[in-house]
């Protein structure tokens, strides 16, 4: 294997079934390549956005999460459960697991990349860039 980048129509992605010998197989990969990584710059939008919306649904003074709990316990047996809490344990499980997408998508570019074809490093980059410019002003809308 090249341990230096090269322009070819040959490669072999992340997989063995995803062997490519055409140019025609070349663009497909780096148009896969390419939104994989948009999919991966809007993960990480999603994944601000859901933090932001977990955060506001928080009390703003410690006080509230008291009375809350006062007025959920009143006329129960059974220990207060916060409404509050459970929307941030959701929240959290949620964020949870966008980061695990997140995680596997981002090794897959990075090993995608580490085939050191030119090609599907130029998809990456390109991908990036085209998730960056187009998720990013979602951010202002929070």
């Amino acid at each position: 294997m090249a341990m230096h980048f090269i322009f070819s129509d040959e490669v072999v992605l992340l997989f063995d079934f995803w062997s490519v010998h055409s140019p025609a197989g070349m663009v497909l990969s780096v148009l896969v390549v390419l939104l994989l990584a948009v999919l991966y710059e809007g993960i990480k939008v999603g994944k601000v956005k859901l933090l932001h919306q977990a955060l506001m649904s928080l009390p703003s003074h410690p006080d509230q999460l008291i009375e809350e709990a006062d007025r959920m316990s009143e006329g129960s047996d059974s220990p207060p459960v916060s409404r509050t809490h459970h929307r941030w344990f959701l929240c959290h499980f949620g964020q949870s697991l966008i980061h695990i997408a997140q995680v596997v998508i981002g090794y897959f570019m990075m090993l995608a990349v580490m085939s050191y074809n030119t090609w599907i490093f130029l998809g990456v980059v390109l991908g990036s860039a085209v998730g960056y410019y187009l998720a990013y002003p979602l951010l202002n809308m929070v």
